[in-house]
């Protein structure tokens, strides 16, 4: 797999909206219903990178912040693993439709 440059990420990125690349990775903060459902969220995430075999770096900080970090470490940066990953996470239903996301 090789490292996608600049313009095929940006490229990538107009169908995700608010992920934005941040010190080398795919990052996007979502705002959730509750810290219940964070968990749930991030229950189905690790479902789609064992499925995928590819793990992101994923927290739960301020109650209701998860926040997804994307790149495959192997390569050193951002791949189309990444972007696979990213549009599979935003089809999940647990983000709160209400709230927006933090980006």
């Amino acid at each position: 797999m090789t490292l996608l440059n600049p313009s095929e990420i940006e490229q990538r990125l107009r169908t995700l909206p608010g992920w934005k690349v941040e010190g080398g990775e795919l990052t996007k903060t979502y705002v959730v219903r509750s810290f219940a459902h964070g968990v749930l969220f991030v229950g189905a995430i690790a479902q789609l990178a064992e499925a995928a075999d590819h793990h992101p770096d994923v927290s739960i900080h301020a109650y209701r912040h998860v926040t997804v970090r994307l790149s495959t470490h192997s390569e050193g940066g951002i791949t189309e693993r990444d972007v696979s990953l990213a549009t599979q996470i935003e089809a999940l239903p647990h983000k709160a439709p209400a709230q927006k996301t933090v980006v």
